[in-house]
């Protein structure tokens, strides 16, 4: 449901304007060393309001270690980390509740949990979650060690110049998506398994519990469709497994081949702009006119790398920890 990985098993809970968001960790090394500080560059990285076209909303976000953190070390018993949430304007939602957002799970939501669900925000179903994804990155990303897990942002509204791409949804007054590439190096060969457990399968699944993911391509991705296969397959130079080209992304069969990992995934516009659109409003059973009113992204992609490498590297973790390679002591 809310949880993901085997071994190395997270748990993201909280709503949007709820008292706090946050995660639970479980099969952190105990002994790992860890403070508040070890946070900061990636929980900033995930902020708005820091960046053009984010957000002015902003969170101090902070950790809160409850549980799993003793004496500055991982005690090996389940991480609980909370993120308060002090900057929210439910009243923008409040007034809105007969009429759910277009892109928005405010439909499905009213329509699986029967109107319990918490609307603010967009409750669980936010993407002010994923602090919690970010922190589990964190530990993830201490826990790999020597494998960098590196994300950016490459493509805006269709364009690989930025800034040029946030302009088109500026001038447009509406919201843009991108394309987001992670790159992995380090990784061993041997990782994944064939079929279900593949570190492909491994990755969407995770991937696409980031809000607004609506694709995913490793290696040369749908390009491949209009290749030729001796074209497309990576000649092998040595024994290591190092290949002369990566069009299969680092992964062969489902199992890392020791090579870079690459892989790209789209982001959606964001859901809510200030353009007029239609939209039903349950009370009256009568489609309207409507417009997204509160703060929001102009291009939730902006703000996806860090969130993208939290993930990635969540997989990886629980990976390993599947082959033996992370103890349950740890060891630097």
């Amino acid at each position: 449901m809310n949880a993901f990985g085997q071994l190395f098993r997270v748990t993201i809970v909280g709503e949007s304007h709820g008292p706090a968001v946050g995660v639970i960790i479980d099969g952190i090394p105990a002994g790992l060393p860890l403070s508040a500080d070890d946070f900061a560059v990636d929980i900033e990285r995930r902020k708005g309001g820091v960046q053009k076209g984010t957000t002015p909303r902003k969170e101090d976000d902070f950790p809160l270690f409850q549980t799993g953190l003793f004496n500055g070390h991982a005690t090996g018993a389940p991480m609980t980390i909370f993120f308060e949430n002090k900057n929210t304007r439910s009243g923008d939602y409040e007034k809105q509740r007969a009429v759910p957002r277009p892109g928005h799970a405010d439909m499905v939501a009213h329509q699986k949990f029967g109107g319990f669900e918490d609307f603010r925000g967009g409750g669980h179903f936010s993407g002010r979650l994923t602090v919690g994804l970010v922190a589990a990155g964190v530990i993830a990303k201490k826990i790999l060690q020597h494998i960098t897990v590196k994300a950016e942002l490459i493509e805006v509204g269709g364009e690989t110049d930025i800034e040029k791409g946030l302009q088109k949804a500026i001038d447009a007054k509406d919201s843009v998506g991108g394309i987001v590439e992670c790159r992995v190096s380090g990784l061993p060969p041997g990782l994944g398994e064939p079929f279900f457990d593949s570190v492909e399968s491994m990755l969407a699944h995770a991937v696409f519990a980031i809000p607004a993911v609506r694709g995913i391509e490793f290696g040369t991705g749908f390009a491949a469709a209009k290749m030729f296969g001796v074209d497309h397959n990576d000649p092998i130079e040595n024994s290591e497994g190092t290949t002369r080209t990566n069009h299969a992304g680092g992964v062969v069969g489902g199992i890392t081949n020791g090579n870079e990992l690459v892989f790209r995934i789209a982001i959606k516009p964001t859901s809510s702009t200030p353009k007029e659109q239609v939209t039903l409003n349950w009370e009256t059973n009568q489609q309207e006119q409507f417009s997204v009113k509160g703060r929001h992204d102009l291009c939730i992609a902006l703000r996806v790398p860090v969130v993208l490498e939290a993930v990635t590297a969540v997989v990886l973790a629980d990976l390993l920890a599947r082959v033996n390679a992370v103890p349950r002591v740890w060891t630097a």
